[in-house]
């Protein structure tokens, strides 16, 4: 008697559980992964596409409203970089880089393309993992718009000085303060009027990424 109970509970142990689940719950289990799957791919997209749209604001802005300065010069893209760190968090890294540098490209400097391409996207990274918070409160942003600015001012400074003479760098560093801080002025106006939208477009973002982290 002992025998058989332990033949019962071995046998209630199935190598192939599947072949125990009924056709129509298989069908269920199928269809679910396929929604997710398709779902995780769908937000994949809305990453990609609000980075694109991004990275093509961030290059209007900055190839389009240009102010000449003695080797180079100051722009209003800074301004959207960091509304895009606020929006995105270290995603815009991506727009930052690719749209700023497509912009120098374009310009004519394609000599700051690299230096460029690390500079902005640094900005974009670290300031969007400063506001990774759901809730950013007004001197966190203003902290992590100063950080960003003062990465672009010394990064271009210390490239500036390798690739000319300190000199010339010297004479880039106050376009250079300026246009940092009309880009904090624009990113804390876009900030304040477009709170809301963050709050929708990071709930979407984080989804899609937890989704992909589970599907791996």
């Amino acid at each position: 008697m002992f025998k058989k109970d332990i033949i019962n509970v071995k046998s209630s142990f199935s190598p192939h559980p599947a072949e125990d689940i009924p056709a129509a719950d298989q069908a269920d289990l199928v269809q679910n992964e396929a929604g997710t799957a398709r779902r995780s791919s769908q937000k994949a997209l809305l990453r990609l596409t609000v980075s694109g749209v991004f990275a093509a604001l961030i290059f209007v802005a900055t190839f389009v409203i240009k102010i000449p300065t003695t080797i180079g010069y100051a722009n209003m893209g800074d301004g959207v970089i960091l509304f895009a760190s606020y929006l995105l968090g270290p995603l815009a890294f991506f727009p930052a880089a690719i749209g700023s540098a497509l912009a120098d490209l374009l310009a004519g400097y394609p000599v700051w393309i690299p230096a460029t391409f690390v500079i902005k996207g640094l900005m974009g990274l670290v300031a969007g993992f400063i506001m990774k918070r759901t809730d950013v409160s007004l001197p966190r942003k203003i902290f992590a718009f100063v950080i960003a600015e003062g990465i672009m001012v010394s990064g271009y400074f210390l490239f500036e000085t390798v690739l000319f003479h300190l000199a010339y760098s010297l004479t880039s560093i106050i376009p250079n303060l300026i246009q940092g801080g009309v880009g904090i002025a624009i990113a804390i106006v876009l900030c304040t009027l477009l709170a809301r939208m963050r709050t929708s477009v990071r709930t979407k973002l984080q989804e899609s990424s937890e989704d992909t982290r589970s599907n791996k």
